[in-house]
């Protein structure tokens, strides 16, 4: 199986929300379980590049990625888990990832470009795959920060032999992104043909809901946070979802929820 990991965090880089704790241990199952795998997250100017030996990787990096109609040089980093057997892949701009916080300044105010970065990592990361040549089978999205993904496959690379036969899954967490967004986030997110119906699943009463638009567009979805549980259910619908494992269950449980998509296609 053919796994693509798209996070907003991810321990030991990033120790912000439970994404961070809950999501390493997942990508480190599924590739102990002898399946092919990513792992794709924005570099944030918070991590430390000598401490966790990222190098840039030349073979990926000079796309430039088209955001609001501007172009921004799309940089690609690497770095190995010691003792996990797990390569990370970092999505970087200094426009937008050098900066010392990943949402908010030290004042709490939320960077005016949120939108702008939100969408510079998840087509840079739609693009960065398309240069793997690697088409994956299950794309599994982690955070708010990755939750235009499953709309972009769904509605922009749809046709691409790339992501043509992925099934998408989401986790669903708390949502720390959705309140740092302004009011151009539709037109800024409304890349190639998106339209504003295609995104009218992000918003709920008037405003952002990211959680809601990917779940809207998954194939399945996954509980990140136990006290969600009901929440995310309702939202959901009739698609699948898998509630979250205690007691250390939760990777196992996540790799056995992919094979339904598998055996579906």
């Amino acid at each position: 199986m053919r796994v693509l990991f798209v996070t907003q965090e991810m321990d030991p880089y990033t120790l912000v929300t439970e994404i961070s704790e809950v999501f390493k241990k997942i990508p480190q199952y599924v590739n102990d379980k002898n399946h092919e795998i990513r792992v794709l997250m924005p570099k944030y100017g918070t991590i430390n590049e000598r401490r966790h030996r990222l190098h840039e990787v030349v073979r990926l990096s000079g796309m430039n990625i088209i955001v609001n109609d501007e172009d921004y040089p799309l940089i690609i980093k690497v770095a190995s888990i010691p003792g996990a057997r797990l390569q990370v892949y970092f999505l970087d701009n200094d426009e937008f990832f050098k900066r010392k916080y990943m949402f908010s300044n030290d004042d709490n105010q939320a960077f005016d470009d949120n939108a702008e970065r939100m969408v510079f990592f998840c087509k840079g990361a739609m693009e960065t795959v398309k240069k793997f040549g690697w088409p994956p089978e299950i794309v599994h999205c982690h955070g708010a920060f990755t939750a235009l993904i499953p709309m972009y496959i769904k509605k922009v690379y749809q046709n691409d032999p790339i992501f043509r036969h992925s099934k998408v899954v989401y986790s669903s967490y708390t949502d720390v992104v959705s309140s740092t967004l302004n009011n151009e986030f539709g037109k800024i997110a409304a890349i190639n043909d998106v339209s504003e119906q295609d995104l009218a699943p992000f918003f709920h009463d008037g405003k952002i809901d990211l959680n809601a638009g990917a779940i809207h567009y998954a194939d399945g979805i996954i509980v990140g946070k136990a006290d969600l549980q009901d929440e995310i259910a309702k939202s959901a619908g009739d698609k699948p979802v898998l509630a979250f494992e205690q007691d250390g269950n939760h990777p196992a449980a996540v790799e056995g929820f992919y094979h339904q998509f598998i055996e579906a296609v």
